[in-house]
């Protein structure tokens, strides 16, 4: 981890676009999650994202559900999407801020994808970057996006059902 922020990279043979389009898809988000934390996105998300959008996503941790409200603060379309998340309410001044940020670069054997994990802005920053367990579990979660992301995006559909 850099100061704040935790990157991953993989080289995706797709467009741009193609993997733009499950990215900016807040429906196909539990599909390429890493992590088994995501549970879906709440019924109120809009269909496609977009600068400014808010949606909600159902989170389990610890067998323990729990809610985000996340807002898209970078929007260049097959460039460019991230997210900040938190809870909402009483809790969102402890634990909100975080951000999930996406850039797509194409090179020539498909687009080299880079998934950040910017907790600059996060109340917990300093207890996030603590542990080196949690980056570490972080990033793996992290890699398996990816690798989910590509298999999605590459119709390796049966590899991503038993990874």
């Amino acid at each position: 981890m850099k100061g704040y922020v935790l990157s991953v990279e993989r080289t995706i043979p797709a467009t741009p676009e193609a993997i733009f389009d499950v990215l900016s898809n807040a429906a196909k988000h539990s599909l390429i999650d890493g992590s088994g934390m995501l549970q879906g996105k709440r019924p109120e998300a809009p269909q496609r994202l977009a600068l400014g959008t808010t949606f909600g996503m159902s989170m389990k941790m610890l067998h323990m559900p729990y809610s985000t409200v996340n807002r898209v603060v970078e929007f260049e379309e097959n460039r460019r999407i991230s997210w900040q998340t938190g809870p909402t309410g009483r809790m969102e001044r402890l634990i909100a801020g975080r951000i999930w940020r996406y850039e797509l670069e194409p090179v020539d054997s498909g687009t080299l994808v880079r998934e950040s994990w910017d907790i600059t802005p996060d109340h917990q920053r300093v207890f996030l970057k603590l542990g080196d367990i949690y980056s570490s579990k972080t990033r793996r979660d992290m890699e398996r996006t990816l690798e989910r992301l590509s298999q999605l995006v590459t119709g390796d559909q049966e590899r991503s059902q038993t990874s």
